[in-house]
């Protein structure tokens, strides 16, 4: 058995960056940027207006003072003009400020009588006015690598770039393996279970970034594997689920070595989880998880996000980890390392009482996985440990 650490060292050699594409602004969300983006423009464009009101100039601005509107200045159509001594423009939010005037009088401190103006006796400082290329100046860069979220879009919009430069989706191949298994909505038989764990790891996958395709259940044959393997074919990663074992029925070792494959490890000490195999089939790369629904899911937290996230160009690095202080006491840690689900309850993490890595009930209550070292001691009520976190809100 491998430690965890060389698991993933191990699987990021095999998660290879893939190549870039260029995609529509629009089509853009949830990728990861792989070429900067450099503004075409500056933003503003123009000295702008941060209020509603006139445009004048400050050294004329006095209580009482009395202003002749000369024109109009609107976002999308401004004052062609100049200011002038005594002379004013009215001025909305956004739009460009006339030449000659440097500052905004808002609306509620002027009385306007046709087309004279007469400002009140309690100004503020202003200026309320935008300076051209306050935002960000033509030339100015995003840098990649950067996963592209609602606010990143927006600027790239304001920058003026109509596409962005992406790395390309990987496309996962997921293969569920078991004579017992049957779909969703199907009858199973009275030895049969439905199959939950592609679902699960399909969800993990493509919020991770990626491109998921659950195939059909592969039986415990080596022509229906075979089959299986011959529908991931062009899959960037391929994962089976159940299977990689050594019992009499577990077939994916030995079919994916006929056809290839080249393995990198087997059997890791963690809990739950120990049977993973990884290796390289043709151009893809492979994992095998187990088929214990909890031990599938936690390996797709600890392993199948960080090998993504390598393969789309993030880097290659663990999972992050947070840390929080324990709300009881926990006996110590065996051999393996150990992740423990756990719920978070003002600001204190407590373990589920139940760790059965069969059990999807406890999973979906979980909060995080606590992460026990090998070996790690008892620990009491207040201790900090650190927890792989499982839900985003």
């Amino acid at each position: 058995m491998i430690s965890v650490a060389e698991a993933l060292d191990r699987l990021f050699a095999l998660a290879c960056t893939l190549d870039t594409e260029t995609v529509p602004l629009a089509a853009a969300a949830g990728r990861v940027l792989a070429a900067p983006v450099t503004a075409r423009r500056d933003q503003p464009p123009f000295a702008a207006s941060a209020m509603d009101g006139y445009a004048v100039k400050s050294v004329e601005v006095e209580p009482g003072a009395m202003f002749k509107v000369i024109g109009t200045s609107q976002a999308g159509a401004r004052f062609a003009g100049a200011v002038g001594p005594g002379q004013a423009v009215r001025i909305f939010t956004g739009a460009p400020v006339p030449d000659g005037a440097d500052r905004i009088i808002i609306q509620e401190d002027v009385t306007r009588t046709g087309d004279l103006v007469t400002l009140g006796h309690a100004l503020d400082a202003g200026p309320h006015i935008r300076p051209l290329g306050q935002d960000f100046a033509a030339g100015d860069r995003i840098e990649a690598p950067r996963l592209l979220g609602a606010h990143d879009l927006a600027l790239i919009a304001a920058m003026n770039a109509p596409e962005v430069t992406v790395f390309r989706k990987p496309d996962v191949a997921l293969i569920a393996t078991g004579d017992e298994l049957v779909m969703p909505g199907e009858d199973p038989g009275p030895d049969q279970i439905i199959a939950s764990n592609g679902f699960g790891l399909k969800a993990i996958v493509e919020e991770t970034g990626a491109t998921a395709r659950l195939l059909p259940i592969a039986r415990d044959n080596p022509a229906s594997l075979r089959a299986a393997f011959d529908l991931a074919a062009g899959a960037d990663l391929i994962v089976t689920i159940g299977g990689a074992s050594v019992g009499d029925h577990d077939l994916v070792a030995p079919v994916a070595a006929e056809l290839g494959m080249d393995q990198s490890f087997y059997k890791v000490a963690m809990r739950p989880g120990k049977p993973l195999m990884a290796g390289r089939l043709g151009t893809a790369a492979m994992v095998g998880l187990p088929g214990n629904p909890v031990s599938a899911l936690v390996c797709g937290h600890v392993f199948l996000v960080p090998m993504l996230r390598a393969m789309l160009g993030l880097g290659a690095a663990p999972a992050p980890r947070r840390t929080a202080p324990l709300a009881e006491d926990i006996p110590a840690n065996g051999p393996r390392e150990h992740y423990m689900r756990a719920t978070i309850e003002g600001g204190r993490i407590r373990l589920l009482p139940r760790q059965d890595s069969a059990l999807l009930t406890i999973l979906q209550r979980a909060d995080a996985l606590v992460v026990r070292p090998v070996g790690d001691p008892a620990r009491t009520a207040g201790e900090t440990v650190e927890y792989l976190p499982l839900r985003t809100a």
